[in-house]
């Protein structure tokens, strides 16, 4: 990857799209379960979302691999899928974007706090 590429995301949008082909020859069921699994996944996203690409190839390599095996969505991931989203994400606890920016916000409110009472 060179710089251009880093600085645009044309990176990421090449392997977005890599990822809607794979996903497209997916059964029925396990595409729905792949649109469900990106939208629990992007809160946990930095702010290009390139965390988020080997989280996704994993999950994507998961749902491929269970529908050539026949297995069904639901013994694969069950019934909780934002759970499992959690899970891939690092944890029940994994913060969020929103997480982060309160604690630099609050952060940031504290130190200036501090500034105007010492």
């Amino acid at each position: 990857m060179n710089f251009w590429e880093t600085i645009t995301g044309n990176d990421l949008t090449r392997e977005w799209k890599a990822f809607e082909v794979r996903a497209q020859a997916l059964p029925a069921d396990h595409r729905a379960a792949w649109e469900q699994i990106k939208a629990h996944l992007f809160p946990y996203g930095d702010f290009t979302g390139r965390n988020l690409m080997p989280i996704m190839d994993g999950a994507l390599g998961l749902l491929e691999q269970t529908a050539a095996d026949g297995q069904s969505i639901d013994e694969v991931l069950g019934d909780d899928v934002q759970g499992f989203c959690a899970a891939l994400a690092g944890g029940e606890g994994a913060r969020t974007y929103r997480d982060r920016w309160r604690r630099q916000l609050n952060r940031n409110v504290a130190r200036k706090l501090h500034r105007l009472g010492g």
